[in-house]
């Protein structure tokens, strides 16, 4: 139907009904300011009008791409910097890349060992050694029969052994110079009771106490090539047993009887089940793709709980990968994660510090950025990411050889490394640590908890210290879930460079016309660089947002309806239950007072408490004070 018109003085027309009024019609913007919020720290609650954000604490770490404000204010999407912090964000550890090995062709370095504080690696087939004083890797020590799949030191009837598995039999050393291979055939392998222990690739469990002499044990139920590794950990009586992980779950060997057991944690079939699978502090840690089943036997009962990067949100899509490697630090549980599509190099990872795994594939370029995840109990932090079309990481090894604790990790046919801590250290006490050269954290898409209401940002502010020339930072934003790649310009807005210590603040979206950004969602980028000093670093103290909301306009209306007559051929009496009606409707009714053909200024609205003033008996006459509103 046609919407109504007003053409004459001091009417009005409800719900289809024109009504005579006793003056005008005063208009109010019912859509008021909400209050404002201060979201982080509190204590910043200084202006009555504006709303506030505040990031100065990531130790909620990554994975958060919208944020709920009421959970998510220490969380951030993805980043390379440092999150360990409340007030501090720095760039994360510097990573020293070792000498190239010599080694030509299409190679991998499938596990990291240790013996007697140096490390050792197979560069495809060839045994290397590392020399720390010239950096150097020399030539080959030995060469394995084919790509081992798995490594360990461990002390077999009273002598320490580096042993390498290699599904063909296995190889061994006691002193690093002189090696012997094995035909017994052993793929996964872990120590218990003072004896070595290797499983086969058709599920048979042997052990040995002394190195050449074995015995076989239980034979696990399950088709060949389905166990993924051997581990040791405590059974539900705290008692040290030995634990297979298979494709399909995980099997606890029952000694006394020679058999294995399964356990409740029973997984659907996939080929990467429990590869690399690792004891840390009080649990398991079994990862199946990007997800760690997290692992805890007790009396009777056992806890499993989902802790893997994929948590939450997840990572971005370019950081999405397989965990290939687990290892276990002070601080923290490590995941090297393999972003690339899978080449068809055969990668073999080592158990226990070091890595256990074999994954095969077919050749197709690189893709993503690799890298090692960090978790310590609270959230992921990115420890490296690699450049692009690079090969991922194959093998992680925690240990504290040549003369310092670092994570050792090989990586595109080379081994690098990095210092880890056994604490946690505030940078500001800090002065010899060496620093990546740049960093960068997205934080999540922020939308003041209403994702329909359109916000104004007025300024962000930057507290930062450490600050030069050289050591910097900026900001930039991106807004309304605008699309982005990492390292990529694209949807950013940059802010000027900071290079001064102290609060630096930047009107938006700029110092002469300080307007506001409009947004129904926000997020932030900020990029950390220091200069040639590799023990400074940029360090972001807070990050704060002012804003404000501003709500759709909703009008209501006021106005005295003359009932003292007929109007417009309708008595007093029918006017009153015209009124009635349009006051009891359930739906809106529509209110005009304007001959408005563009139809802008027909309202649909609620009758909000009309107060009547009635004469009585006969008489109908009389004038009603009407509010009306928009909802």
């Amino acid at each position: 139907m046609p919407l109504q018109r007003i053409t004459g003085p001091n009417q009005v027309s409800i719900n289809g009904v024109v009504f005579s009024i006793l003056g005008g019609v005063t208009s109010t913007v019912a859509s008021l300011y909400p209050g404002k919020v201060v979201i982080g720290d509190t204590s910043k609650d200084d202006e009555q009008r504006v709303s506030k954000i505040i990031w100065n604490d990531w130790r909620g770490g990554q994975g958060i791409d919208r944020m709920d404000e009421s959970t998510d204010i220490d969380r951030v999407w993805f980043s390379t910097s440092r999150l360990r912090y409340k007030r501090h964000h720095v760039l994360p550890a510097l990573v020293t890349t070792t000498a190239d090995s010599g080694v030509s062709g299409d190679f991998t370095i499938p596990v990291l060992a240790e013996l007697d504080e140096a490390i050792y690696a197979p560069h495809g087939t060839g045994i290397y050694k590392y020399d720390a004083t010239t950096d150097s890797w020399g030539s080959s020590l030995h060469t394995l029969p084919v790509i081992c799949s798995d490594a360990i030191t461990a002390m077999v009837g009273g002598t320490v052994y580096m042993v390498f598995a290699h599904t063909t039999g296995y190889t061994y050393t006691t002193d690093g110079s002189s090696f012997t291979d094995d035909t017994e055939d052993v793929e996964y392998m872990t120590d218990w009771d003072d004896r070595l222990w290797g499983i086969d690739t058709s599920g048979q469990l042997r052990w040995a106490n002394v190195i050449g002499t074995w015995t076989d044990d239980a034979q696990l139920q399950l088709p060949d090539n389905y166990a993924t590794d051997l581990f040791v950990h405590r059974d539900a009586f705290g008692e040290p047993i030995i634990f297979c992980m298979t494709k399909v779950g995980l099997f606890a060997h029952d000694a006394t009887n020679q058999r294995f057991v399964k356990t409740e944690l029973a997984l659907p079939h996939h080929k990467d089940n429990g590869k690399s699978s690792l004891v840390w502090l009080d649990a398991m840690y079994i990862p199946a793709g990007m997800g760690i089943h997290k692992y805890v036997y007790g009396s009777n009962s056992a806890v499993h709980t989902l802790v893997g990067p994929d948590r939450d949100h997840g990572l971005p899509t370019a950081f999405r990968g397989n965990i290939v490697g687990l290892a276990g630090s002070h601080n923290d549980l490590l995941a090297g994660i393999d972003s690339t599509l899978i080449s068809n190099i055969s990668r073999g990872l080592v158990d226990g510090s070091p890595m256990g795994s074999q994954i095969t594939g077919v050749a197709t370029p690189p893709i993503g950025y690799s890298s090692i995840q960090a978790w310590d109990g609270r959230g992921w932090e990115t420890k490296w990411l690699s450049g692009t079309n690079e090969e991922g990481v194959t093998a992680m090894l925690a240990t504290s050889a040549h003369l310092g604790y670092r994570l050792w990790f090989a990586q595109n046919k080379r081994v690098h490394w990095m210092e880890i801590s056994e604490e946690i250290i505030n940078p500001n006490e800090d002065n010899n640590e060496a620093y990546a050269s740049s960093s960068e954290t997205w934080t999540p898409w922020f939308d003041a908890g209403d994702d329909h209401t359109n916000k104004l940002a007025l300024s962000v502010r930057v507290e930062a210290q450490d600050m030069s020339s050289s050591e910097t930072i900026i900001v930039s934003y991106a807004t309304n879930y605008s699309t982005a790649t990492w390292d990529d310009d694209t949807n950013w807005t940059a802010l000027s460079t900071i290079t001064s210590s102290g609060n630096t603040e930047f009107l938006l979206p700029s110092s002469t016309t300080p307007e506001g950004v409009g947004f129904r969602a926000i997020r932030f980028r900020i990029q950390l660089a220091r200069g040639t000093t590799t023990t400074n670093t940029p360090d972001m103290v807070s990050l704060l947002l002012r804003y404000r909301k501003k709500l759709p306009e909703k009008l209501s209306f006021s106005f005295t309806i003359d009932m003292n007559g007929p109007f417009e051929g309708n008595t007093p009496s029918e006017l009153r239950a015209a009124f009635a009606t349009a006051t009891v409707s359930n739906t809106l009714v529509e209110f005009t007072y304007r001959n408005d053909t563009g139809d802008t200024r027909n309202y649909w609205v609620d009758i909000i408490s009309p107060q009547a003033l009635e004469f009585t008996g006969n008489d109908e006459r009389g004038q009603t004070r009407v509010v009306l509103a928009e909802p």
